[in-house]
């Protein structure tokens, strides 16, 4: 079996060698997976991918997307994915198919505090326009609802300096900030990846969250409080582009990039079952 990408010193490929861990896979509760470069490529869901993602519904192992993606894009794949929700703008918002088969839309802030922050966040954009030369809003920017994104490596392209200031101009507005595989994203409040996680889990499970029992797949350096707080968690190959960055690092990483790696990742699991 051929070494994993040079450019990732210290990886461990998946699956998990030791009879223990494999052990592990059988009992795992459901998968959490990243979207962008995870899922997908250029925006579309890789078909090696969907056809995982069928074969988890099959076997009745859910899966929770959490992504920083706005709501407005999530919506359709909500619906049309099987899987048991999206979490969308880095767990601001949750979409999922209520029983009638119509679009069910929950928020983790009130109205008001959404009103409010609104402005803010408004604010904040025009402030990034301004002060960083070179930067746009992603194109995906009018469905969003809880959060602001300026695009870095979609339909623009930043360097490492200027995704910097991007950063530290949305901080000093108050925002939490984040880099993404495609985009910087900015909100306000608590809410994370983390708290996605136990939000949805209890929501579209029943069951509270245990992170010992879920597997987390994911691409880039918003992905690192995962990594850190899941034991069982996998980043696909493409996250080469961002190993020297990860100040935590998967615990495995898969041979194929995005979509492959991904499908790489449920046929494990599904031969552990």
């Amino acid at each position: 079996m051929p070494d994993l990408n040079p450019d990732l010193p210290g990886a461990t490929p998946w699956p998990p060698a030791s009879a223990e861990r494999l052990a592990h896979l059988a009992g795992v509760a459901g998968v959490l997976t990243d979207i962008d470069d995870t899922l997908t490529r250029d925006g579309a869901i890789e078909p090696a991918a969907m056809s995982a993602l069928h074969a988890l519904a099959r076997a009745r192992l859910p899966v929770i997307a959490i992504t920083g993606r706005p709501a407005g894009w999530s919506e359709p794949f909500a619906l049309a994915w099987p899987v048991a929700g999206i979490v969308a703008e880095n767990g601001g918002v949750m979409l999922r198919r209520a029983a009638d088969g119509t679009l069910q839309r929950d928020f983790a802030q009130g109205p008001a505090e959404r009103a409010a922050n609104w402005q803010r966040l408004q604010a904040c954009a025009a402030a990034v326009l301004r002060e960083v030369p070179g930067a746009t809003l992603a194109h995906d920017s009018a469905g969003r609802l809880t959060d602001i994104a300026v695009d870095h490596s979609e339909f623009a392209h930043l360097n490492p300096a200027q995704i910097d200031a991007v950063c530290e101009v949305m901080r000093s507005h108050g925002l939490t900030a984040t880099v993404s595989s495609i985009h910087v994203n900015g909100w306000i409040g608590t809410h994370s990846k983390w708290s996605a996680a136990e939000w949805a889990v209890a929501a579209l499970t029943g069951r509270p969250f245990v992170p010992a029992d879920w597997l987390y797949v994911g691409d880039s350096t918003n992905d690192q409080m995962m990594f850190e707080r899941l034991p069982l968690s996998v980043g696909v190959a493409n996250i080469a582009r961002f190993w020297r960055e990860l100040r935590v690092k998967p615990a495995w990483v898969t041979r194929g990039e995005r979509g492959e790696g991904f499908a790489e990742v449920a046929a494990a699991l599904l031969a552990a079952r």
